[in-house]
């Protein structure tokens, strides 16, 4: 039975989604062509028709995760500094630190991704410039380019805290990893209009 072209593009964005998914839960590395079309209920000889290699698949789906936090967190949130806050907030919540594969790839595979082929670092790196953006207008909304440098570094410092408090057994130390995290990125961003008390 032959298939359209639509149905074969509906069959693809499946296999880029499950991919993700996976990819953000077991690694890039640990995740085979069999299980990941096992993922997207397809034997695993339907591969080649969508993708030349693993690593194309690999390369899209990092773009597309990336694609989706942009669109559902980034391009949702409010102009100016609320919505910088909303931002931060939902990066280093304790819903996102227990969810790597619903959340962020940079958190879940930076490590991976950087020693990837350069298709892939490129994919990301559009990508996450995507997202960075996004933060840089609300930023500086007059000059968002100013200020892209410090957008990624408040996403960089993010991205490693998020790291660190899903490797951490301590849950209370993990919390106040993220709340720390939140006021040294609302900071480093000049969101933050009073500092932070410490805590006893």
């Amino acid at each position: 039975m032959r298939y359209g072209k639509e149905h074969k593009q509906t069959t693809r964005q499946r296999i880029v989604e499950t991919a993700g998914r996976r990819f953000k839960r077991d690694g890039i590395d640990s995740s085979g062509i069999s299980a990941l079309m096992k993922d997207a209920g397809l034997t695993n000889g339907a591969f080649y028709t969508h993708f030349p290699s693993k690593d194309d698949l690999v390369a899209n789906a990092v773009a597309d995760q990336l694609h989706r936090q942009n669109a559902n967190i980034v391009a949702h949130a409010a102009p100016g500094r609320a919505g910088l806050e909303q931002i931060v907030r939902w990066y280093l919540s304790p819903q996102h630190r227990n969810s790597p594969v619903d959340g962020c790839p940079s958190a879940a595979l930076l490590d991976e991704i950087g020693r990837c082929a350069d298709p892939t670092r490129q994919a990301y790196t559009d990508g996450v410039l995507l997202v960075i953006d996004g933060i840089a207008a609300r930023l500086a909304p007059d000059n968002p380019h100013s200020v892209r440098t410090k957008a990624l570094g408040a996403y960089a410092m993010m991205a490693g805290t998020l790291q660190l408090s899903r490797a951490l057994t301590d849950w209370q130390l993990s919390d106040d990893l993220l709340e720390q995290g939140i006021h040294n990125a609302l900071a480093l961003l000049g969101a933050e209009d009073e500092p932070a008390t410490a805590s006893n």
